[in-house]
């Protein structure tokens, strides 16, 4: 079993039936139902994420700390109704030391469902235009692009299945994918944990690293991670080593979900970024049945 993360250049997929589009459906289908993993390219929506592109969605954690309050969910604060979009602080003594939001469909169709008993259909909160001006139309637009990868891949997935290309196509008709944006500030120590407990580093390359996200399985049918060219997310293959994900500025690493395991009867890949990460954040598109 090879030992790297598959690289595939997607973007036949976004053309008409081709030799080249079933090597890619080949290609993909074997990293769904082996490692659970790849990083993409040649994918429409590509230049959003240079580093001035990725820039307009991050600024939102340059918001005061009052105003990211406004956008809590109800774990952070029961006086909210929204249960899992919104805003998640950082937590000092979580292993996962991150700060980011959770944002529905609402964030880019105007038609999106809503029922409140939903997680999934409930409104997002969101800063108002004079707070973050530019930035709710940015985030929707990168919505839409990564609704657009997320469907290709899919068709791919079916096609590999034997099945139409548009069989799951309903299932998302008018959005219910979380897009995510996370920031992973450096972490120091400041007494509020003993970070040479084992929970918080691993060593890796040689070099003790600060551990800032679990090792976990996410629950989706795919996950589409802009990557930035800052190393430090991995993948676990089945026999239990773990392999870096390449860090290529502007492509995507892929992950194949728990909901795509169910369906096929195959495990997805776990997936932890294990050392420090110096960016200003990640921006993580999950599609959600």
């Amino acid at each position: 079993m090879s030992d790297t993360i598959p690289a595939i250049d997607i973007a036949p997929l976004f053309g008409p039936t081709s030799p080249a589009r079933d090597e890619a459906d080949r290609q993909i289908f074997t990293a769904a139902s082996g490692i659970g993993f790849m990083t993409a390219r040649g994918f429409p929506g590509a230049e959003l994420l240079t580093r001035e592109r990725r820039g307009e969605l991050l600024k939102i954690f340059d918001l005061p700390d009052a105003e990211k309050r406004k956008l809590l969910r109800w774990n952070f604060d029961p006086s909210k109704s929204n249960y899992y979009r919104g805003w998640f602080p950082l937590q000092p003594t979580a292993v996962s030391y991150k700060e980011g939001i959770d944002m529905g469909p609402d964030i880019a169709h105007a038609d999106a469902g809503f029922a409140p008993d939903d997680p999934l259909l409930e409104r997002t909160p969101l800063p108002a235009e004079p707070d973050a001006p530019g930035w709710k139309a940015a985030a929707a637009h990168y919505y839409r692009s990564m609704e657009k990868v997320g469907a290709a891949l899919m068709g791919s997935i079916a096609r590999s299945l034997g099945l139409e290309d548009g069989i799951f196509d309903g299932h998302f008709r008018g959005g219910i994918s979380t897009l995510r944006l996370i920031r992973y500030p450096l972490r120091s120590e400041d007494g509020a944990v003993d970070l040479s407990k084992p929970e918080y580093w691993v060593m890796h390359k040689g070099e003790r690293r600060l551990v800032i996200g679990r090792e976990h399985a996410d629950s989706g049918f795919v996950t589409l991670l802009a990557q930035d060219g800052v190393e430090g997310l991995q993948a676990r293959r089945h026999a239990g080593e773990w392999i870096d994900v390449p860090a290529a500025d502007g492509s995507l690493a892929v992950n194949f979900g728990q909901l795509l395991e169910t369906l096929d009867g195959r495990r997805g890949a776990g997936d932890a970024p294990p050392g420090d990460r110096a960016e200003d954040g990640a921006l993580l598109h999950s599609l959600l049945l």
